[in-house]
């Protein structure tokens, strides 16, 4: 039976999707994904630019200075459990109860030591600055209801993200109401951070609301020591890899605030809140075919290596297209969505677009890494990554502020999601597939491919 938005759809395209129900589910599961992201992109974006306009580069900085803060400690809460738990439940649903319930025990208890390691270091590294503690802490305070996101894994697993794209649409709607009325009311910086702490507890309630609506009960979750050795066993190597990803992800903006001040982070901040939301598309095709190439892989190496190799090419050139644009437009851009006060984030923009290629292969990648079991080579390959753009920062901040910082993380992501793969024999084969996808993109849609 076909799904029930296929009836809308043009007489050509029903006919080319026609019986095939497997391509109907990834669609239809990307659909919702794309419609959160739309909608946060559309509503989002204007109350964001609001919200930017109104706390100005100063204290914007802070907010994202806290962010950043806290995001380096979050692939300790999360413990890279998603991905393998997604396979887990895929291969094996008879295990769900288990599967959830290990995760969340294993998430709760980590969210509560994260929170703590959160707040000693920035109490360190921000010695007296009691504002700045009270905004981290708040950032950090949502790991305490990660947990409850098991059940966003079980809706993936069964390609159904409809179900938490409602419950991550409803907190996003109620959240944006508070932050304009906060706008309007002349709130303080400490009420932005509050918001982000509800949008967190909102979500996970709706979540829990629309998990018993789908007839599961969290009471017949079940923690079991021998599951969570099992999935700690495998996970640990991403856990690292999360870590090394916010390395280079997050630790520019803390290392701009400590060499050059909260201003320029917030300069920066800007820029990088462009640049990187149009990353829900490789996220949202990565979540949706992560379970059709698990499957293709039991049809044939030729078939999984062929999607493999479609996936890499589509996603990198959406990629670039977008980082033209984006280049071609970024004065009018920023001085369009942000106001003269920010002039000086259009050239970090221009530069820090490109990153979005390399992020697109690293996402795309990412699956193949999971199925092939090589979850230390991907922590290795970030690991590098990581390690190249803090030497590159330390270097770059100093002599060329932030728009060195930009140039940084473009430099450690090509770094860590295409050349690291071509120095280990094991990963080379996926380091051809990407360059191919960079300089023959057309040809990838008309020939096999081999592992």
């Amino acid at each position: 039976m076909n799904a029930r938005w296929f009836k809308y759809l043009p007489g050509v395209i029903r006919t080319r999707l026609d019986g095939r129900h497997g391509l109907q589910a990834v669609l239809g599961n990307s659909g919702w994904m794309f419609f959160d992201k739309i909608l946060r992109m559309g509503i989002g974006l204007l109350v964001g630019i609001w919200v930017v306009r109104y706390l100005g580069p100063t204290q914007l900085g802070l907010l994202s200075y806290a962010g950043a803060f806290a995001g380096l400690f979050g692939a300790l809460a999360t413990l890279g459990l998603d991905s393998i738990v997604i396979r887990e439940l895929v291969k094996s649903p008879e295990r769900q109860n288990e599967l959830l319930g290990t995760a969340f025990v294993l998430k709760l208890v980590a969210g509560v030591i994260t929170l703590l390691l959160v707040v000693l270091a920035i109490s360190v590294v921000r010695h007296g600055e009691s504002l700045t503690i009270w905004i981290v802490a708040l950032s950090a305070a949502t790991f305490l209801f990660l947990p409850v996101n098991v059940i966003d894994m079980y809706f993936q697993a069964k390609v159904q993200s409809k179900f938490t794209v409602c419950a991550a649409v409803f907190a996003f709607l109620v959240v944006t109401l508070a932050k304009i009325a906060m706008i309007l009311t002349g709130a303080p910086l400490i009420f932005f951070a509050w918001a982000v702490l509800a949008e967190a507890i909102l979500t996970a309630g709706f979540l829990l609301a629309i998990y018993g609506m789908n007839l599961q009960q969290v009471r017949a979750w079940r923690y079991k020591g021998q599951v969570a050795q099992e999935l700690l066993g495998q996970s640990w190597p991403l856990i690292l890899s999360g870590l090394s990803i916010m390395l280079y992800m997050r630790l520019d903006q803390i290392m701009i605030g400590q060499i050059l001040g909260d201003k320029e982070v917030g300069l920066f901040a800007a820029a990088v809140r462009i640049s990187e939301m149009w990353y829900f598309i490789p996220m949202a095709l990565a979540s949706s075919v992560f379970p059709t190439i698990i499957a293709s892989k039991k049809i044939s190496n030729a078939v999984y290596y062929e999607r493999l190799q479609k996936f890499f090419t589509i996603m990198v050139w959406i990629a670039i297209g977008m980082a033209v644009t984006v280049t071609m437009f970024n004065n009018m851009i920023i001085r369009l969505l942000y106001g003269v006060a920010y002039a000086e984030s259009a050239t970090v923009l221009s530069i820090h677009i490109w990153a979005g290629v390399f992020v697109a292969l690293g996402v795309a990648s990412g699956s193949w890494f999971i199925v092939e079991h090589l979850q230390k080579l991907a922590f290795y390959r970030t690991l590098f990554g990581g390690l190249v753009n803090i030497c590159l920062n330390l270097f770059l901040i100093p002599k060329y502020g932030i728009e060195g910082a930009a140039v940084a993380t473009v430099i450690s992501q090509a770094c860590a999601t295409l050349f690291f793969d071509f120095y280990n024999p094991r990963t080379r084969p996926i380091f051809w597939m990407k360059l191919k996808a960079l300089v023959r993109p057309f040809s990838s849609f008309g020939e096999k491919q081999r592992p």
